[in-house]
């Protein structure tokens, strides 16, 4: 088994392509973080006992924050579920997203709002993210927006009893330590939630793979097709600087890179 962390956007699936052996995503640039959805998953589930029926707000950078893409998907696919966006319109939720959950999400409500106050009585569930500087090309409006938002026990005065505080970790300074010790402080529990889905992903594959014979190069997943003729528009894409098949999705009219999901056309 291969787990593979990558600053490209589609590694993982270019890796899993040749490997001849399971490859987990354990997050490929900003693109999603599969392990992570899933231990938010389990956290959720623990702590509210649902994943169905939830308010849902994401705070800080939605915009390469890999875990905040993945979650949203996840989410999405359950009844009931409000979410609230909640960024600096640097660090805005990307226009391809906006657009999918647009298209194609049933039943999930969306809405963005510019301070974390103003939905925090309404939220049952507040996922905070730290701002990377990585992400940044240009240092200065990093400077710019990476105090946008900070969860101190202020802030949690209207918050309901039993909303929880998620966070992917690790933190910078969006989430100040006098928060730790409120009950409805769960990432500490998140991170440990980790460590057993991840055991038990490990687990799966390994019994998996001891009756399976993989092969070197697997099909195309229903959909997918090459076409040299295209590229990928996203610059952070693995299409974008190595020697790849530009690999591509079809769904209805949406045409997208399969490696990172940019829209095509």
């Amino acid at each position: 088994i291969i787990a593979m962390r990558h600053f490209k956007e589609g590694a993982p699936l270019v890796g899993s392509q040749y490997a001849g052996i399971p490859v987990i995503n354990a997050g490929d640039g900003s693109h999603s973080h599969p392990t992570q959805t899933l231990t938010d998953l389990l956290t959720i589930k623990r702590e509210k006992g649902r994943l169905d029926h939830l308010t849902i707000g994401f705070c800080g950078d939605l915009k390469f924050g890999r875990t905040v893409h993945s979650l949203i998907k996840a989410m999405s696919r359950y009844e009931g579920i409000r979410v609230v966006l909640i960024a600096p319109d640097e660090l805005r939720l990307p226009e391809y997203m906006l657009h999918e959950i647009e298209t194609q999400t049933e039943g999930a409500e969306f809405r963005e709002v510019s301070t974390m106050e103003e939905v925090m009585p309404e939220l049952d569930i507040l996922y905070m993210t730290r701002v990377q500087k990585e992400r940044f090309l240009d240092e200065e409006e990093f400077n710019r927006v990476k105090d946008s938002f900070v969860l101190d026990p202020s802030k949690l005065r209207t918050a309901k009893s039993d909303m929880i505080v998620l966070h992917p970790l690790p933190r910078v300074n969006e989430i100040t330590r006098a928060v730790d010790n409120d009950p409805r402080a769960a990432y500490f529990r998140q991170v440990e939630n980790g460590k057993f889905v991840r055991m038990a992903l490990i687990y799966t594959l390994l019994k998996w793979a001891e009756g399976e014979k993989l092969a070197a190069v697997p099909d195309l997943a229903e959909g997918m097709f090459i076409d040299r003729s295209m590229k990928c528009p996203n610059s952070r894409c693995i299409s974008a600087t190595e020697d790849v098949d530009p690999l591509f999705v079809k769904a209805g009219d949406t045409c997208r890179c399969a490696y990172c999901e940019a829209k095509i056309r």
